[in-house]
């Protein structure tokens, strides 16, 4: 590593050290799994516990613990005598993802309308619109965040505990999805569709639902089923963060 890359290491190494209140492997599950979700460990990414137990200056043990979780998560495959790796899915498992959203989100968006306050639409808006700059900015990874919040609020509003499980694993591997098969033409999610389905949020009733549905299938139909997967370097993801 260079020294930058060194610094970077240290600096997120210290701030999963400081988070006290946090033990080792959830913090290092937190990482790892932003990571993922923002696109910044691909499918296949080979994940050597030696090499995290390194990168976050903790035990293998520790490492297992949080990959063991990101595994029941499916995002991340435990090999036997192969290690684990990012989970790479195929094209079978990413329209069972796709659908399972449809039917996961319509009862969150059915349930978000009824309980609508001034305050979330103001929320919404405002990720929305952060979304919108961000892509405009040709901030990728920002722009993904922004386009989960967006979901994820809607469950907030909705305040099904156990909806908002489902819904955090099926974003994450829909990110693994989207890094495999998302075209270099089309971006498989956009902010304007963002937009659109506020705005049949805000009117409220049915439409709002089928909108939803509308904007995930629409989602999965901009994807090119191919299998490409590129593989990337632990220490290159990890230090790069700040």
């Amino acid at each position: 590593m260079n020294r930058k890359q060194h610094s970077d290491v240290a600096a997120l190494q210290g701030s999963v050290a400081k988070r006290s209140d946090v033990p080792s492997d959830v913090a290092i599950y937190q990482a790892m799994a932003a990571a993922i979700f923002e696109q910044r460990l691909p499918p296949g990414t080979k994940l050597a516990e030696d090499t995290l137990g390194s990168i976050f200056d903790v035990s293998r043990t520790v490492v297992r613990k949080a990959l063991y979780r990101l595994a029941s998560e499916s995002v991340v495959e435990m090999r036997p005598n192969r290690g684990a790796m990012v989970a790479s899915p195929g094209v079978a498992e990413a329209r069972d993802v796709f659908a399972a959203r449809r039917v996961v989100e319509a009862a969150i968006v059915r349930e978000a309308v009824s309980r609508l306050q001034p305050a979330h639409l103001r929320r919404l808006q405002t990720l929305v619109d952060k979304d919108h700059k961000a892509h405009d900015a040709g901030k990728r990874r920002a722009a993904i965040r922004y386009s989960g919040a967006f979901h994820l609020e809607l469950e907030e509003i909705a305040g099904n505990q156990v909806l908002k499980r489902f819904l955090k694993e099926l974003i994450a591997r829909t990110s693994l999805i989207i890094t495999v098969y998302e075209s270099p033409r089309h971006a498989a999610c956009t902010h304007d569709e963002h937009a659109a389905l506020l705005e049949a949020i805000t009117a409220g009733g049915e439409a709002a639902v089928t909108a939803m549905t509308a904007h995930l299938q629409d989602c999965e139909a901009r994807l090119g089923l191919d299998d490409s997967v590129r593989p990337t370097a632990l220490e290159d993801v990890f230090s790069a963060m700040s």
